[in-house]
C-alpha cells in the first residue's frame, strides 16, 4: 500500500468499544503503545511468547484493520536462553493519543490513569489476565496479577477500581520484582465469573481449582 493511501486510510479508522477494551487491558498487561513525534500519534505494539501463538493471532484479528503485516516470529535471547517471541504492531495513528497520554507519563514510563475504574470492563479484565495473570498454583482458587512494574498509588487505584466496579477484594502480595495483587476467596470466583466467558479456552489452565466452581453442563 502506498503512503497516500495509508494516510487516507488512518483517517477513517474508528476505535469500537471492544476495541477500547482490549487497548486497557493490554496496556494494564504487556501491551505497549509507543511514540516516535512526542505523542502526536501512538502505534500499539503485542508481543507474547509463540507459545501463545493463538492469543496474539486473536489480538491480530481484533485490530487487523490497523496492521499493514501479519504477526510475526522473533527469536531472543536471555542469559544464553535461546526462546521465540511472536508479536505484531499497529500503524501509528492519532486514534490511540489518548491512551497514550492516559497510561504514560511525560519520560515513557507506564501508570495506571485514575480514571481506570470507568474504563475497567469485563473484557479489559480477562485481556488484562490473559496478558499478565495466573493462578497461584492449580490446587488454590486464587488468582495472582502481575504488577511489579506499577507503583504504590497505581495499585490503590486498580485495587478500588476492582471492587468498586466488580465488588473483587484484592490484596498486596511481595514478591522480589515488586507487588503483586492477590484475589482469594469469594473475591476470586467472583472474579472468575466475571472474566470466564471473554478468556481464550488455550488460558483456562490459567484459572487453576477455579474451574471446579461452576456446575459441569
Amino acid at each position: 500500500m502506498r503512503s497516500k493511501e495509508i494516510e487516507a486510510s488512518k483517517k477513517l479508522l474508528k476505535l469500537s468499544n471492544k476495541q477500547r477494551s482490549i487497548i486497557v487491558g493490554t496496556l494494564l498487561g504487556d501491551g505497549h503503545l509507543e511514540t516516535q513525534n512526542k505523542g502526536q500519534t501512538y502505534r500499539l505494539k503485542f508481543e507474547h511468547s509463540s507459545k501463545q501463538s493463538l492469543y496474539v493471532d486473536w489480538l491480530y484479528e481484533q485490530f487487523k484493520d490497523w496492521v499493514l503485516t501479519t504477526p510475526k516470529k522473533k527469536p531472543k535471547h536471555l542469559k544464553g536462553v535461546k526462546y521465540e517471541n511472536y508479536y505484531f504492531q499497529t500503524l501509528s495513528v492519532g486514534q490511540f493519543r489518548f491512551y497514550g497520554k492516559s497510561f504514560y507519563d511525560g519520560r515513557g514510563r507506564k501508570h495506571v490513569p485514575k480514571q481506570i475504574g470507568h474504563w475497567l470492563t469485563p473484557l479489559a479484565l480477562a485481556v488484562w489476565f490473559m496478558d499478565d495473570g495466573s493462578s497461584k498454583s492449580k490446587h488454590h482458587k486464587a488468582v495472582i496479577l502481575n504488577t511489579q512494574s506499577f507503583s504504590g498509588r497505581d495499585l490503590n487505584l486498580l485495587r478500588r477500581a476492582l471492587l468498586d466496579g466488580f465488588g473483587i477484594e484484592a490484596s498486596l502480595r511481595k514478591q522480589k520484582e515488586g507487588l503483586q495483587l492477590l484475589i482469594v476467596g469469594e473475591s476470586a470466583e467472583r472474579f472468575y465469573k466475571t472474566v470466564q466467558p471473554y478468556v481464550l479456552p488455550d488460558f483456562n489452565y490459567k484459572f487453576g481449582a477455579l474451574v471446579n466452581i461452576l456446575p459441569k453442563e
